[in-house]
């Protein structure tokens, strides 16, 4: 009967701990995803790019395919390559950051230094009479991302980011084609009062950082061969090289090469000789090389065998300690239970006693005290009467 009732108890116990909300245990990765609103910014800021590359690609080929009036053709074709290598460089700057509010506000702010430095700026006599189609192309952009951007925020808050960007790109305005300029985040946070170390809380999950580089990996692959393609035609412009020398080198190359050929063709005897004296140099090298990766092989065959003899006897020592410790939890559980039970019959015992107590007091309370009460009462009125009759 006793194991019943400790068995009983036991089960009740182990219910209630299983219950209890205090108790439950999560494990979590501590990683915090991105909001969807900023995720919907990077995926916005990422396919402008590919609209802003296009299209100051297009206008710049366009300036530098055009004839000048004043004779400037190689001015106005440096200046467009120029455009195109150093706008699409300070783009991926802007696009490429970690915070997508960020990237989002910098990027808003070049589109806008863009136009200025265009339309009023430095570069506003830098392609001569095709410089309406910079300034043209630098507006279309500029709209493009302000019109996406107000579906990102409320109309009040729109009106004062558009706001600060206008007046950030009057006073951080662009001074060269270089497009050297500073991140407009840390301005903004300081128009929106925003405490900088609040103001990215978190970079994403592991798939979400992911897919980021692997975004960054592939628009740098897909640019950096043009940008380098442009740097060379740059520098070309502007160097002593012209075709005519270049033509001559590339005959000269031609015909020294011919020549090897014909020298090989014609003394056979010298290439089998050289050949030979090849094969003897190199089998040394060769037969070092061979041992070497030999030796590192068996080497590593040996680390192998201790890493997982190694890995063996911990897990073997885990499993051992893992029993060890299951083997005293059941001990330590036992004791608890065997303690819970005397405690509940010491406590059990104790309410019986005060029930008990409590049980003759009421039946004192409620069956005697009236027999007194009546009896007390009787002497009273029999008292009375015999003073009466006296």
């Amino acid at each position: 009967m006793k194991s019943l009732f400790r068995l009983s108890f036991f089960i009740v116990a182990v219910m209630t701990v299983t219950g209890c909300s205090l108790l439950e245990v999560k494990l979590e990765s501590g990683v915090v995803p991105l909001p969807q609103e900023q995720l919907n910014m990077r995926v916005f800021s990422r396919d402008f790019s590919r609209s802003f590359y296009s299209q100051v690609e297009q206008t710049a080929d366009q300036i530098a395919a055009s004839e000048s009036p004043d004779g400037q053709e190689l001015y106005l074709k440096s200046n467009a390559l120029m455009w195109k290598i150093y706008s699409e460089q300070a783009l991926q700057r802007s696009i490429f950051q970690a915070s997508p509010v960020a990237a989002m506000v910098d990027t808003w702010a070049l589109t806008a230094q863009m136009t200025d430095f265009y339309e009023s700026g430095a570069g506003k006599e830098l392609f001569g009479v095709h410089q309406g189609l910079a300034i043209e192309t630098s507006k279309a952009l500029e709209a493009e991302f302000e019109k996406t951007a107000k579906g990102f925020l409320p109309r009040g808050d729109f009106k004062k980011n558009h706001a600060f960007i206008q007046q950030y790109a009057a006073e951080h305005p662009i001074m060269d084609m270089t497009f050297s300029r500073q991140s407009a985040f840390n301005n903004w946070l300081a128009f929106r009062e925003i405490n900088e170390f609040e103001a990215v809380t978190t970079f994403g999950s592991v798939p979400e950082v992911m897919s980021d580089i692997s975004d960054r990996m592939a628009m740098i692959s897909e640019q950096m061969p043009k940008i380098l393609g442009w740097k060379a035609e740059l520098y070309a412009l502007h160097s002593n090289i012209n075709a005519d020398e270049v033509q001559a080198t590339l005959v000269s190359i031609s015909e020294t090469s011919a020549r090897f050929q014909e020298l090989m063709a014609q003394s056979p005897e010298m290439m089998q000789a050289l050949a030979v004296d090849m094969r003897r140099e190199l089998s040394p090298l060769l037969q070092q090389l061979s041992d070497s990766t030999d030796d590192k092989l068996a080497q590593l065959s040996v680390e192998r065998k201790a890493l997982e003899l190694m890995i063996k006897n911990e897990r073997q020592a885990l499993e051992e300690m893992v029993a060890r410790e299951r083997v005293a939890a059941a001990a330590n559980l036992d004791d608890i239970s065997k303690h819970t039970v005397e405690v509940v019959f010491q406590e059990l015992t104790k309410t019986l006693k005060s029930l008990i107590l409590y049980f003759v007091l009421f039946l004192l309370v409620v069956f005697f005290a009236p027999l007194g009460l009546g009896v007390w009462l009787g002497k009273r009125m029999v008292k009375r009467e015999s003073s009466a009759a006296n």
